[in-house]
């Protein structure tokens, strides 16, 4: 008898709501940077910079937020929802405690952080501003990356896109005020973006926290979060360290690729900005799709459905690689024009214009890598796809990049050419380790029976 969640679970049912998600959360990007190009080139270079080492950040709080993801979808895929909601409370207070000590750091030396990863000291100043508003609250980051993961996790990945909405409305309006002045805002420029970021975030984290709280059968307590069960945080970790791993590869080693940008200028930097926030939006629904089968395969690997989470993920790549080459192309094709939606400078059009072919070669590699990378870290083959992101990021991405990028001179031509082999080699690496299928096999070593025929965990009564 099928598990009565399991219309939650379909590939198209998690994805929709995932690809509204995201969608808006590059409209918040892409308005950022619309809106900051009306004050400047330089503010646009600092706002991109920036976002780089923010990311670099999350890694520390997203390696037990994406862990325990994982092992939500797994435990209700099983019945062991009581498991779930431990691992789900227990999330949140880890990553919170971390988010804090993140946010202390950023507030306190934000311009000599970006000055020892090489920005301009031109920009200094700006990005001083900006790091220690927006870094500041990064607490807010990890207390809204972490309850968005467990809450798409239980199977309900509509409510997060609902928050983004309304996050979404707030920072455009509270934007649109402080740049330009509007509805009795102060014109306060960058300072303004950096404080509108914020407080939509602020906002966000507690309708999040709102919704958390009735995500289980039994609705969380405060006093819950006190809550603390070593084996299962072992488990957390046993997943997540290696995802930890693998996200603080990418994220570390773009924000070195940035830092080399940086040597070749402004103009270089604001280029890679405007063309980041166009191949974001090329490969949305790309991602949303992987998202996607990552919880439909943690659930259908939990559940002991071994063969099913085995095919979906060849679904999700077949559907995910169609959407991104036709959103490669039409890039491709308008991308010279809508690069000259954010700046007028030549310059940087022409710059960011000579990088959408490598684009369209670009995205299907990614979708590649991140589809099956995806299934693998479902099933919990977290080490594999560490192992090889350790030695393809920073030997192909990073090395190779200072190689041809910077030595050679190829500028951001050669670093492009890095990133396109950094993809492939992950992903055709992936997809000989999927098919191979070692995980799965040592789950189908397991009775079926147990797997399906688990009561359901009791739950202590609560006050």
């Amino acid at each position: 008898m099928l598990d009565k969640n399991t219309n939650k679970f379909t590939l198209w049912v998690l994805a929709w709501p995932i690809f509204i998600e995201l969608f808006l959360q590059f409209l918040l990007g892409a308005v950022d940077t619309l809106m900051v190009s009306r004050i400047s080139d330089d503010a646009v270079a600092v706002v991109g910079f920036s976002n780089q080492l923010f990311q670099a950040m999350t890694t520390l709080f997203m390696t037990v937020a994406s862990g325990a993801g994982i092992l939500i979808a797994q435990k209700i895929g099983s019945h062991k929802t009581g498991d779930a909601r431990t691992i789900g409370i227990m999330a949140v207070s880890v990553t919170t405690i971390i988010g804090l000590v993140c946010s202390g750091i950023l507030f306190a030396m934000p311009e000599a952080i970006a000055s020892v990863l090489q920005l301009p000291d031109h920009l200094l100043p700006l990005a001083g501003t900006y790091i220690s508003i927006v870094g500041g609250g990064m607490v807010l980051i990890a207390m809204m990356a972490t309850m968005s993961t467990v809450i798409r996790n239980t199977g309900n990945t509509r409510a997060p896109m609902y928050v983004a909405i309304g996050m979404n409305i707030i920072h455009v309006v509270m934007n649109y005020g402080f740049i330009f002045g509007a509805f009795g805002f102060p014109q306060w420029g960058l300072t303004g973006v950096a404080i509108s970021t914020v407080v939509s975030r602020l906002l966000a984290v507690l309708l999040l926290l709102y919704i958390f709280l009735r995500s289980f059968e039994y609705r969380i307590k405060w006093k819950e979060f006190r809550v603390f069960s070593r084996p299962l945080f072992g488990e957390i970790l046993k997943i997540g360290w290696p995802l930890g791993i693998n996200m603080s590869c990418w994220v570390f080693t773009q924000l070195i690729i940035y830092s080399f940008i940086a040597t070749l200028g402004a103009a270089e930097l604001a280029a890679r900005t405007y063309m980041n926030t166009l191949e974001s939006f090329c490969f949305l629904l790309g991602s949303s799709i992987a998202m996607a089968a990552q919880i439909q395969i943690a659930h259908l690997f939990g559940a002991g459905r071994i063969k099913e989470a085995y095919r979906s993920a060849y679904r999700a790549l077949g559907v995910g690689a169609v959407y991104v080459v036709v959103n490669a192309f039409l890039l491709y094709v308008f991308g010279k024009q809508l690069l000259g939606l954010f700046t007028d400078d030549k310059t940087i059009i022409a710059i960011g214009a000579s990088l959408l072919g490598m684009n369209l070669i670009l995205q299907p590699g990614k979708m590649l890598n991140m589809a099956l990378g995806n299934s693998l870290n479902a099933v919990g083959d977290t080490r594999f796809t560490m192992y090889i992101s350790l030695g393809s990021m920073w030997l192909v991405a990073t090395v190779l990049s200072y190689v041809l990028g910077i030595h050679m001179g190829w500028g951001l031509i050669g670093i492009y050419s890095c990133m396109i082999a950094d993809e492939y080699l992950r992903g055709v690496l992936s997809f000989f380790r999927w098919r191979g299928q070692k995980h799965l096999r040592k789950a189908e070593q397991v009775e079926p029976a147990s797997h399906q025929a688990q009561p359901m965990e009791p739950i202590p009564a609560q006050a």
